[in-house]
């Protein structure tokens, strides 16, 4: 079964190529040197338009991700639906929502084996089958148990999106612009949210009882696409080709994405980090264990934070609840609250283009900053407006609240919203890649469940104490990420840097006799000279 699902063809050049291309040699013995033909193979160029064309098909998964984060909003609240499905209480109501982050949680966690098992791509296109049971599942309802469950199957396919998508394009991304990769990742995902709020708001006009089952159903395209262009068209990445030795068809998909100058010295590394932290894991075989021992412990701690903060610093706090938000502001019209509601997925769309234009320029910890400051002046400001809304109900000024949450979710989209899915997915050596980016995701996914359980509760009871709450979290995040377990720049490094980065790489470790192992430490700075060497993009 492993073997019929994980692509096992060979990955060659193009055929106008074969005849002259001389791929690096597999041999361990050659590892220091080419292999030498009788004549230099064809260079070939960086292909960045092969990069970006993948990632953006690869980020459908991202599309939809986003689709289910606004599709319910307005269904949930119909009349209609609510005659159908007959929920015995709120309770209800909040279970088929909630049910679909659960499925989430179980999902993420599944790429930690099926990635490395079965390779990042066919997991990604074996979650779209899922995907779509669950939204058919949904879509054909008729009562609160059998929406729950496709809501909790979808969830499965969306959790697992969630962790694979990001964790395949980080590990096909030039080091320089893995920031923007995941930005483009993101900004999809941002117009996605967008998109379904005008979708839900024209099929809600439909004279159909119905009418909600259209956007429920209409993701399967997408779905569909995906799972078979992840079967049949993306290539496997090339650290997962690594791992299983396939070390020519490793070549060829980076020369195919780098080109070929850059492509060598990277299966190189590659191939040394793999092969070095194979060796300091050997006595467990990579294991969930390793998440939470040694030097690992703390880039676990350091990844389920960032996600966890994410979380709860607001954002969907905010976008879950807008209409709320907008009402005890003081904006006590329905289409106008509706209107400024659509307006945070504009807004959340135009901001995304930050990170994709400007990420890279500077270092992760600067933007998650930049970010968190922003984004509780932002907050500030929705508790001032609320409480003027309080006292004086029938003041235009009131509409001014609209600016402040369209303010944090630009704050947050060009800081967190993309900072935290690219560290997460890039911070964890290459045999604990897919396990600590499932982990991390989980995380995130946890956070969300809980930031969408307590926000009704402590907003009924205490109004703008909510949003109180979120900037204690965000000083505290500025904490984590200033000076908590020393939050490491990884702006502009490669994937096989990272475990040198972490002191995961086995140097420095004390020997039986007390002595430091500094045959290692000199091995590691020589393969750190190599690293750099990297070719610009």
């Amino acid at each position: 079964m492993k073997n019929f699902i994980k692509q096992t063809a060979p990955i060659r050049p193009p055929a106008s190529l074969r005849a002259e291309y001389s791929a690096v040699s597999t041999s361990e013995d050659d590892m220091d040197g080419p292999h030498q033909a009788d004549s230099s193979p064809q260079s070939r160029p960086p292909n960045m338009t092969y990069v970006y064309g993948l990632t953006c098909f690869v980020s459908l998964g991202g599309f939809l991700f986003g689709w289910d984060q606004g599709v319910m909003a307005m269904i949930i609240a119909d009349d209609r639906w609510l005659r159908l499905m007959q929920p015995a209480n709120d309770w209800s109501v909040g279970f088929v929502v909630s049910i679909y982050n659960i499925g989430c949680v179980i999902g993420a966690l599944t790429i930690g084996f099926f990635a490395d098992a079965w390779g990042r791509e066919r997991t990604i296109s074996l979650a779209s089958v899922v995907f779509i049971i669950g939204a058919l599942l949904q879509a054909a309802s008729y009562t609160v148990a059998q929406i729950s469950t496709g809501r909790f199957i979808l969830g499965l396919g969306v959790g697992a999106y969630s962790a694979g998508v990001p964790l395949y394009i980080s590990e096909i991304a030039p080091a320089k612009l893995r920031g923007r990769i995941v930005g483009i990742l993101m900004m999809i995902l941002c117009f996605a949210e967008m998109v379904v709020f005008f979708v839900d708001f024209a099929f809600f006009f439909l004279e159909s009882d119905d009418w909600w089952r259209l956007p429920l159903a209409i993701q399967v395209v997408p779905a569909l696409i995906l799972a078979v262009g992840c079967w049949t068209w993306v290539p496997p990445s090339p650290r997962w080709l690594v791992a299983e030795q396939r070390y020519d068809c490793a070549l060829e998909v980076l020369t195919r994405l780098h080109g070929s100058a850059a492509a060598e010295e990277e299966i190189r590394s590659i191939r040394e980090v793999v092969q070095e932290q194979a060796d300091v894991l050997e006595h467990s075989n990579a294991s969930w264990a390793d998440m939470f021992r040694g030097p690992v412990l703390r880039v676990t701690l350091l990844g389920t934070g960032i996600q966890m903060f994410q979380q709860i610093t607001g954002t969907n706090g905010i976008f879950y609840y807008a209409p709320e938000l907008f009402k005890k502001g003081g904006i006590t019209d329905p289409t106008l609250a509706n209107l400024a509601t659509g307006g945070v997925g504009v807004t959340l769309f135009l901001s995304s283009w930050i990170p994709v234009l400007y990420y890279d320029r500077f270092g992760r910890k600067t933007w998650f900053q930049i970010g968190l400051i922003g984004m509780v002046f932002a907050l500030a400001g929705i508790c001032v407006l609320q409480q003027h809304a309080a006292d004086y109900p029938h003041s235009k000024f009131n509409y001014v609240i609209v600016m402040f949450p369209y303010m944090f979710f630009t704050f947050f989209n060009m800081s967190w919203s993309s900072g935290s899915w690219a560290y997460a997915a890039e911070i964890f050596p290459p045999p604990l890649r897919a396990k600590g980016n499932a982990l991390c995701t989980a995380s995130l996914w946890i956070s969300n469940f809980v930031v969408a359980q307590v926000s009704p509760p402590i907003e009924s009871a205490t109004g703008y104490g909510l949003y109180i709450i979120f900037i204690i979290n965000c000083v505290f995040a500025f904490i984590f990420v200033r000076y908590f377990l020393g939050l490491v720049e990884t702006k502009g490094r490669s994937l096989e840097d990272m475990a040198d980065l972490f002191g995961i790489n086995g140097a420095g470790v004390k020997g039986e006799d007390g002595i430091e192992n500094t045959v290692t430490q000199g091995k590691t700075k020589l393969m750190n000279l190599k690293r750099h060497a990297e070719t610009d993009y």
